[in-house]
């Protein structure tokens, strides 16, 4: 409803100015600059759906086109990741190919390490530390679109001592942060 206003002033604006003191058509504005903003949003609400960035009761529908089980307990933004990864998962499969499947995911860059003559690959996680949110459904994607002779090993990667000591912290600038072991480990200088 916040293009009432703008709605309410554009119909104001094609009505002849005897008009602009008459308590009846500005009432009728009024409903009509209403209604019409309610049908706006609306609309915008249904377009959003069409779009897996956007959508959020669409999701189901983005998921049933690509074959893929509804999990409306995991959040939004994994179940776009899914959605998007199923989409970029068709052709032949690349070294490319799996990298894109596998950055839908993290939101972030990927490496893909492939060692042809012992039928396996290595995919890092480069620019998210620690183990992503949705691992298991980064592996099960991989999988669907991986020949299964192949393998797959994971790698991720975490604050390295090397990089604490070049932050030239003191035990009690540490103590003084309180970060989990969690938080320390995926820290990003």
């Amino acid at each position: 409803m916040r293009d009432y206003p703008l709605v309410r002033m554009s119909m104001a604006d094609y009505m002849p100015n005897y008009y602009r003191d008459s308590l009846v058509v500005d009432n009728l504005l009024d409903r009509e600059a209403s209604f019409i903003a309610h049908i706006n949003t609306e609309m915008n609400e249904v377009l959003a759906q069409f779009y897996i960035d956007t959508a959020t009761w669409g999701l189901t529908h983005w998921e049933r086109i690509c074959g893929i089980r509804t999990d409306s307990t995991k959040p939004n933004d994994q179940r776009r990741s899914v959605i998007k990864s199923k989409l970029r998962g068709i052709g032949t499969v690349t070294a490319k190919l799996i990298k894109d499947v596998a950055e839908a995911y993290v939101n972030g860059e990927v490496e893909v390490t492939e060692n042809n003559t012992l039928y396996h690959i290595t995919i890092t996680f480069i620019s998210t530390r620690g183990i992503p949110a949705n691992l298991d459904d980064i592996q099960a994607s991989l999988r669907m679109i991986i020949p299964a002779h192949i393998g797959i090993n994971f790698e991720f990667t975490y604050l390295s001592w090397q990089e604490l000591n070049a932050l030239d912290w003191t035990w009690d600038d540490l103590d003084a942060r309180k970060p989990t072991w969690n938080e320390l480990e995926t820290y990003r200088p």
